[in-house]
């Protein structure tokens, strides 16, 4: 979880420059699509020809495709539960189109940078030559407004952090002590990214999956990662990606960044084609027929 998924959706009044560059009836297809919440903006402003929402969760998939479904009536809609992280295999229908890819809310930084790297190769593959990718991004910025973010007075993040000791305790026959937990947010300038812990308060014991565990009062679990990056960073990284930068916008504080990127995995010779590892794990259904 990001700041920039909490507070920056993709700016509607940016939507039209979006749309001249991007152009109509283009596929568009949403890299772990979640709630879908950024997404009636974008395809308001870009009339596409098909909605391909990818996500892991099934459920949450089919809940969010169906309500883009009842505002988007005409619109074409195939959605894939599957994982986004690798290269998926799209519809022949959907790959004879233009397609763009849609990956908001900042969730890049939560991949260290070989991941992001690898992600946007996978992101290359799925979609093919020729594609575009709109991107969203957290920029570095002062401690002072990333730190209170990642330690919110109400407790959001902080529960958030803690849940996953819960679902540890849930799913695999965990005994942590979660009231032993306290959450930390760090900020690791020299990585540039915000570091996300649970630290022990007292010396404890337990066991995960029939292995057993102990910690000293003080050690931390690392959690999660959120990195930010400087114009030229995210550049750099979108082209070791794959892709080549065409526009960016920001907000007017310059916290946070939106990229339009042209696919060049395929010019390169990195883009490793339909053949690779598409289609083995995902489900794939059609909501609305073209």
């Amino acid at each position: 979880m990001s700041i920039g998924t909490r507070l920056y959706p993709l700016p509607s009044a940016r939507s039209p420059d979006i749309a001249a560059l991007v152009g109509p009836g283009r596929a568009v297809v949403e890299f772990g699509s979640g709630s879908c919440s950024k997404t009636p903006i974008l395809l308001t402003a870009l009339n596409p020809a098909a909605y391909v929402p990818i996500d892991i969760s099934g459920g949450m998939l089919t809940e969010s495709a169906t309500n883009i479904s009842t505002i988007f009536r005409e619109l074409a809609i195939h959605v894939i539960e599957g994982d986004f992280t690798k290269a998926v295999r799209l519809p022949p229908w959907v790959e004879r189109l233009p397609r763009l890819g849609f990956f908001p809310g900042s969730t890049i930084g939560n991949f260290l940078v070989p991941e992001a790297v690898n992600l946007l190769r996978s992101m290359a593959s799925t979609l093919g030559g020729g594609s575009m990718l709109l991107i969203g991004v957290d920029r570095i910025k002062d401690q002072s407004i990333l730190l209170p973010a990642y330690n919110d007075a109400a407790g959001v993040t902080a529960a958030f952090n803690r849940n996953i000791l819960h679902r540890i305790n849930g799913e695999l026959r965990g005994s942590i002590p979660v009231d032993a937990f306290h959450h930390l947010a760090r900020w690791n300038d020299e990585e540039a990214r915000i570091e996300m812990h649970l630290k022990a308060e007292r010396d404890v014991e337990f066991a995960v999956d029939g292995h057993f565990f102990r910690m000293a009062e003080g050690e931390t679990i690392h959690t999660e990662n959120s990195l930010k990056y400087g114009p030229r960073d995210v550049g750099v990284l979108l082209r070791a990606g794959g892709w080549s930068p065409t526009a960016m916008w920001t907000d007017q504080d310059e916290l946070f960044t939106v990229i339009l990127a042209q696919e060049t995995a395929t010019l390169s010779g990195t883009w490793d084609g339909p053949q690779s590892e598409r289609g083995r794990s995902e489900h794939s259904r059609c909501l609305r027929a073209i």
